[in-house]
């Protein structure tokens, strides 16, 4: 029978049992104390081709953030929703669960919904951030915000901004959605109220008025 030949793809940093074991001094009398050679032959492999290191101290970022220019402190695990709240005082966007599930915190970042409690705020430097505050305009809600007001597509309003801007960025990309195309698009947004049929019919009027 034909041996099938090592497929060299699944390990391109051509790490070895053998090369495993030596590298961590692992002999057939015991254990040494020496690892650098293999860690240094696994990090060169994993590490990025480019880039620069950030922190571990805060820094100064710029963030455009509803088409101004923001000046911000963030060390490399602050988080987007951290800097628009506690630095830039945008209170609109919401923290809730902290982990990308509820979708309070819901941005638009360069034309796609993003949770920005699962954003790095260093990530977001150079790109296009819409937050719920950017909608107002001129002292005016956004066609889509009075919709939401008109049908009561609110209750505890925990939910609200979130929910508005994944709407909004579907109307961006699509005029004339379906309700299915509503549905899709808001549900990464829990709203713990129940008021899902309230949003659905804000934003089917505001694709009524064009």
């Amino acid at each position: 029978m034909k041996k099938s030949k090592k497929n060299s793809s699944v390990n391109p940093a051509g790490i070895t049992r053998r090369k495993f074991l030596k590298g961590f001094g692992i002999t057939s009398i015991g254990i040494a104390a020496g690892s650098e050679g293999l860690l240094g032959t696994i990090q060169a492999s994993c590490a990025p081709a480019q880039g620069t290191v950030a922190g571990p101290d805060a820094q100064q970022i710029s963030l455009r953030v509803n088409g101004k220019n923001h000046r911000a402190l963030a060390e490399p695990r602050t988080t987007l929703v951290e800097v628009l709240r506690d630095q830039l005082h945008l209170t609109g966007t919401k923290t809730g669960c902290e982990r990308g599930a509820c979708g309070a915190c819901t941005v638009i970042l360069n034309g796609k919904t993003q949770t920005s409690c699962m954003t790095l705020a260093m990530d977001a430097v150079g790109a296009e951030i819409e937050t719920i505050e950017g909608l107002e305009s001129n002292g005016k809600y956004h066609s889509l915000q009075e919709a939401f007001i008109e049908h009561d597509a609110m209750q505890c309003g925990f939910c609200t901004p979130g929910m508005v801007m994944s709407c909004k960025n579907l109307l961006d990309h699509n005029s004339q959605p379906t309700l299915e195309d509503v549905k899709l698009a808001t549900s990464g947004n829990l709203c713990r109220c129940g008021t899902y049929q309230n949003v659905f019919d804000a934003v089917m009027k505001t694709v009524k008025q064009g």
